[in-house]
């Protein structure tokens, strides 16, 4: 059966695969993309460190590395690594709990600050030339489609 997927003006044929494991390839593949430009995007920091960065700011408290863990979608290891070398290039502290010493809580510096803010204007065109040509409609559907596997996933 050859399958085909209609993106309003656009005709995308991927052949005999079905549309599940295309969209899992295509998630990857955009995945690799976006770093890549995201990456070139920034002089000081990583994609994966800006997107450290995010999710810190995201949290209600400074979080734990085993919150960020969660919020981000990796392993501890992963994000441990990731905030040894934000924290050498001054952009966050980790100090520890006040009611656990065992927990470190992790919080962003006055040079990450600074460094968002410079980066927030820019960043907004790039995101707004990303989606340009996409619908609000298409935008949600699309949100719902990757929350519910997201879901699945952690069943």
């Amino acid at each position: 059966m050859n399958y085909n997927l209609m993106l309003q003006n656009d005709r995308v044929e991927f052949g005999q695969m079905p549309p599940e494991p295309f969209l899992i390839g295509l998630l990857s593949a955009f995945e690799n993309r976006f770093q890549a430009v995201a990456d070139s995007f920034f002089e000081e920091i990583t994609w994966k460190q800006f997107f450290a960065v995010i999710c810190i700011n995201l949290c209600k408290e400074s979080p734990t590395i085993n919150d960020l863990a969660e919020v981000m979608g990796s392993s501890h290891q992963n994000v441990k690594q990731i905030l040894l070398k934000l924290e050498r290039k001054g952009f966050i502290k980790m100090i520890p709990d006040e009611n656990d010493r065992r927990k470190q809580r992790i919080v962003t510096t006055k040079k990450c600050d600074d460094f968002c803010k410079k980066n927030d204007k820019e960043s907004q065109v790039k995101i707004n030339q990303m989606y340009e040509g996409v619908t609000e409609e298409q935008l949600l559907v699309t949100i719902q489609t990757i929350s519910r596997m997201e879901r699945n996933l952690r069943k």
